[in-house]
């Protein structure tokens, strides 16, 4: 059997990004291109402008980096149940606080979600 290095490394990412959780996402078509300007409130300094797609990938990395924590928490063998519980829910909240970005994010399942109970 003849497999192509391209094919054997295609499967391997697949396999990483659904076992580790990150897949790659799309940002909505209607940011592609687009750009986040910030503009102090004193117009003899300086603004800066972000690329969206800088901005979103660093999102994104965010949302991943929570991600990786998350597993490790669950899975530390030191850490008491309550003591997992009390960090997950601090994760959780994190989670909710970056729902303010879900709108840049095109699937609705890529988006972030928080605390539904308060």
């Amino acid at each position: 059997m003849d497999v192509a290095w391209e094919d054997v490394k295609a499967a391997l990412r697949e396999v990483l990004e659904e076992e580790m959780g990150s897949a790659r996402c799309d940002i909505a078509p209607k940011w592609q291109g687009g750009k986040i300007i910030l503009q102090p409130f004193d117009s003899d300094q300086k603004g800066k402008e972000i690329p969206m797609k800088v901005f979103f990938k660093k999102i994104t990395s965010v949302r991943e980096k929570l991600r990786v924590l998350e597993q490790k928490l669950n899975n530390h063998a030191s850490l008491s149940d309550g003591e997992k519980a009390e960090l997950q829910q601090l994760i959780t909240r994190a989670y909710g606080s970056l729902t303010t970005f879900n709108i840049l994010f095109e699937d609705e399942d890529d988006r972030f979600a928080g605390s539904t109970g308060g």
